[in-house]
């Protein structure tokens, strides 16, 4: 089965978000305690599920703070000003 054919989760694991932005999943835990990337606990051992549309909108959202970085000079890039 190709990847293509293969039907797309609703939700996703911490680890599966972690590498789809390829980060670590203490950042991904560190986004949904501060809740810019929203989630759901199930159950009470600490499981996690992210949905799908979830990670999108955070990803929109990324490129909208970085496009205004961008324009008001406060992006940097190995913290040195981008001016």
């Amino acid at each position: 089965m190709t990847e293509e054919s293969e039907p797309r989760r609703r939700f996703l694991t911490v680890e599966q978000v972690s590498e789809e932005l390829n980060v670590g999943v203490p950042q991904i835990r560190a986004l949904l305690r501060s809740g810019e990337l929203r989630g759901i606990q199930v159950g009470g051992r600490g499981v996690w599920r992210i949905g799908a549309n979830d990670v999108e909108d955070f990803i929109v959202e990324a490129y909208l703070r970085t496009a205004e970085r961008i324009a008001t000079g406060d992006l940097t890039i190995d913290g040195e000003p981008d001016r």
